[in-house]
């Protein structure tokens, strides 16, 4: 391989939020942090020299998005999903967070419904209830071992009043690449009641299984015209601390009310080093993603392996996009509470709770495999021993 994975990097010194083992409890410092969705890998070398070479230059004023920025997102998203996006349907945002934020404020008014698909990434339900909308939840369902969306459900609680549904897909933190299929019928629902659809695609470039991610904006005409894309090279490159993300609105009006939030609060400008990043990451990174992704699905495979001949109790949900594994640990007969304890206090290992995820993620936990796989190796003996000595 061209890139090297396997090497660990300390970040212990930089003021990783994933490696802040101080906001843990006395006894669990020495926990391995396989939480936040961020990455123990070095980003492309690619992206590293070019933000060197900008940082060269002394001055770090007010600095314009180029048009090599916009052109190299174009062509990635074309080259990648397919998609031919005009130049003038991107809008800024300084990440995916506050993008759900501003779109919140944008499509919806106070005590306006936003539906939610639990178990789902938690800023999600921050956005709906601080910023004073009504929670309704569409939980997703088990079918056949693997989750799908509730269509019957959806019919239901949807009217309208409800002006917004917040998509995660691919979806986090159970896996999933929604199939075609399930997104035209949830177009099809939301268009008929006029609800727009804000799609967090973040982890799109994320693919480990055999399914192809479909962007929502895609499937059709009317796709496009309900759909708000939210994008980032975060995920893809290990970039999160750059601040950049890219909001794609094929529908004027609705990019009108987007782009005039992000001028109401100020948000116009970007990162320069984000921007550099991005540019480069777009351009000259898809060798390295390509590998990154032969990796993770090692990494995948060995965690699968080893719960399934010596963890039986925990078991492993089908991992299509994302570098999250769902752990169904609900065989373990264990409250959340001493489910959270096993984990962190007896095997020493830093992951998120299910529960963060709201309703159905009671009894799983979610593990971050973009590391080293000694990392991975470790802790998954960590866990064999702590489950062993409570069987």
């Amino acid at each position: 391989m061209a890139y090297n994975f396997d090497t660990p990097i300390d970040r212990t010194k930089t003021d990783s939020i994933k490696w802040n083992r101080d906001t843990l409890p006395q006894g669990c410092r020495d926990a391995i942090p396989l939480w936040v969705a961020d990455m123990d890998f070095a980003s492309p070398p690619e992206v590293r020299a070019a933000i060197l070479e900008r940082a060269a230059h002394p001055i770090y004023g007010y600095t314009n998005r180029s048009e090599e920025y916009y052109r190299s997102f174009i062509d990635w998203m074309k080259r990648r999903n397919s998609w031919n996006i005009g130049r003038e349907w991107i809008a800024f945002s300084p990440g995916v967070v506050p993008a759900l934020n501003l779109a919140v404020l944008a499509y919806t008014q106070p005590g306006d419904k936003i539906i939610v698909q639990p178990p789902v990434y938690y800023p999600f339900e921050s956005a709906v209830l601080n910023n004073g909308r009504q929670l309704v939840e569409n939980p997703l369902v088990i079918r056949d071992g693997r989750y799908t969306m509730d269509f019957d459900d959806l019919e239901k609680k949807i009217d309208a009043r409800t002006k917004l549904l917040i998509l995660c897909s691919p979806h986090n933190p159970v896996g999933r690449v929604w199939a075609a299929g399930e997104l035209s019928r949830l177009v099809d629902i939301c268009a008929e009641r006029g609800t727009v659809i804000v799609s967090d695609e973040i982890h799109s470039d994320i693919i480990v299984g055999t399914e192809v991610h479909h962007c929502t904006a895609t499937i059709s005409d009317k796709a496009a015209a309900i759909t708000v894309t939210l994008t980032a090279p975060n995920k893809t490159f290990n970039l999160a601390g750059l601040q950049i993300a890219n909001v794609v609105i094929p529908n004027a009006q609705l990019r009108h009310a987007f782009v005039q939030q992000v001028a109401n609060i100020g948000l116009g400008l970007a990162n320069i080093f984000g921007m550099v990043a991005q540019e480069a990451a777009y351009s000259k990174g898809e060798p390295w993603l390509e590998e990154l992704l032969a990796y993770l699905r090692g990494n995948y495979e060995v965690v699968k392996k080893f719960l399934s001949e010596r963890i039986p109790s925990i078991r492993i949900f089908p991992l299509e996009g994302t570098y999250l594994p769902w752990l169904d640990c609900r065989d373990l007969g264990l409250s959340d509470a001493r489910l959270h304890d096993l984990f962190l206090k007896d095997a020493k290992l830093w992951l998120d709770d299910g529960t963060m995820f709201g309703t159905g993620g009671s009894g799983f936990m979610r593990l971050n495999i973009a590391c080293p796989r000694s990392f991975l190796v470790r802790a998954l003996e960590q866990l064999e021993k702590a489950v062993h000595e409570i069987s």
